[in-house]
């Protein structure tokens, strides 16, 4: 079976070998997983929820070293690894909760009593992205483990080392042997089996909108519940009332965090016109003043991108014969650096109609509200946005009428494990977190109890 080097991207030191899973691997994990499901959903509520809160206290107690290995293996700065670290743990404790509170319902009928109830889906399989290699994988297993499934975690390629450890520190906390497994390999392979196995129940999908129509497609052979997450091309709105000094303060870290690599990046920067050239001003120090440089440093607020091919992809967003409006700088040496990069641009420019997944944006001025919004609208994916402005009014106004599934208002956050997550259009199908997540692990079952007499 193929082998994967973990390539550190800020050395490009091969840092772990990990095998990939083949399809007979991948068929003894599921029967493992169908009968470690077979007696966790048979526990009392509270021992499931027990038995999470000692997985999110082993995963507590191992913050750094998590945190360290999705720097080796991702290249992500130390101190967002951390934050990512601490993401795990919290959801797992917010899952934990949810288990005695996943609540059925009587309904009024006539000659008898109804009631509903939640039913585990069985064997869930999670696949999970390089750019948030441990917290997205989280985003599936923990609300899947608490809803009383056994899961399957296929991260990518080339992010496999915190998803491995996760595992063993759940057999350390006391989950049961086949609960939550971890089967490395590439996509066309190990993925591709998972998804295509009868006994999966559920696929969890986190990647490219060109991916996520194949695996719907072929979820749709065995009518297979899915949960896709893809991409986003996600705007920044900045009105002229907006508080622009924390607005253009704000900005770079809403493309820059993770190096661009994330589809909540708010690559599209739409400035009302009458105040772009100002907004501009501003822009140019707080890109330049992000600090690009060694993952491992504390300081550090932006490290490489994931692979070679990767940055020759970025790279190709930028015209040559167009010099860029603000362009940070990039490590010398080793490492797959890019700098901070913004273009001003039509929306037409390709930088402004695909998902370029690095430090790039394209900065785009608008006349007022209404072309806005049709800017804003104006792209197949509608996963994540934000908007400046000082009127409450127009916040309300345009939040409604942009297509996407998380916006806000004088922030960039967009990414809350007790809130929902999740696209409108081509960004994606279903929700995440959130305190419905549970639900979507379930089958709801109806059952009705006559109370009549007998004759």
């Amino acid at each position: 079976m193929h082998q994967h080097e973990i390539v550190n991207p800020a050395t490009e030191e091969t840092v772990a070998v990990v095998p990939g899973t083949s399809p007979e691997e991948v068929d003894a994990a599921v029967r493992r997983a169908a009968a470690a499901q077979r007696h966790w959903a048979a526990l009392a509520p509270g021992d499931r929820a027990r038995a999470l809160r000692r997985f999110a206290a082993a995963v507590d107690g191992h913050l750094e070293e998590l945190a360290l290995l999705e720097v080796r293996e991702a290249g992500h700065p130390v101190g967002n690894a951390r934050w990512e670290a601490g993401n795990v743990r919290d959801l797992l404790d917010y899952a934990a909760g949810g288990v005695e509170r996943l609540l059925g319902a009587q309904i009024p009928v006539a000659g008898g009593l109804d009631v509903t109830f939640h039913e585990p889906l069985g064997v869930v399989a999670v696949i999970a992205p390089w750019n948030f290699p441990m917290p997205i994988a989280a985003w599936g297993f923990a609300p899947a483990l608490a809803a009383g499934n056994a899961v399957l975690v296929k991260p990518a390629e080339t992010t496999p080392l915190t998803a491995l450890r996760l595992a063993g520190l759940a057999l350390e906390a006391g989950l049961p042997e086949g609960l939550l497994q971890v089967l490395p390999g590439a996509g066309p392979v190990t993925g591709n089996a998972l998804v295509e196995h009868p006994g999966v129940a559920k696929v969890v999908f986190t990647g490219s909108t060109a991916v996520g129509r194949q695996i719907m497609a072929k979820c749709a052979a065995d009518v297979k519940r899915v949960t896709l997450e893809l991409g986003g091309k996600n705007p920044n709105i900045v009105f002229a009332d907006a508080d622009l000094e924390r607005a253009a303060a704000a900005a770079p870290g809403s493309f820059l965090d993770n190096t661009g690599q994330d589809c909540c990046a708010r690559s599209r920067i739409l400035v009302q016109r009458s105040v772009y050239d100002r907004f501009m001003e501003l822009l140019e120090p707080a890109v330049l003043s992000f600090v690009t440089g060694d993952p491992a440093d504390p300081g550090t607020q932006m490290g490489p991108l994931v692979s070679a091919a990767h940055r020759e992809r970025v790279r190709s967003y930028v015209p040559e014969t167009a010099p860029a409006a603000i362009r940070g700088n990039a490590p010398a040496g080793k490492g797959y650096w890019y700098p901070a990069t913004v273009l001003e641009g039509r929306p037409e420019d390709r930088a402004a109609v695909e998902e370029v997944f690095g430090p790039v944006a394209v900065v785009i001025p608008f006349e007022d509200e209404e072309e806005a919004v049709r800017l804003a609208n104006a792209t197949e994916y509608g996963l994540s946005g934000s908007l400046w402005t000082r009127d409450v009014a127009r916040a309300l106004r345009v939040s409604r009428a942009v297509a996407a599934g998380n916006l806000s208002v004088n922030s960039h956050s967009s990414v809350r494990y007790w809130t929902p997550f999740g696209g409108f259009k081509r960004s994606g199908l279903g929700r995440e977190l959130g305190p419905d997540a549970l639900s979507a692990f379930t089958e709801t079952k109806n059952v009705f109890i006559s109370t009549e007499e007998s004759k």
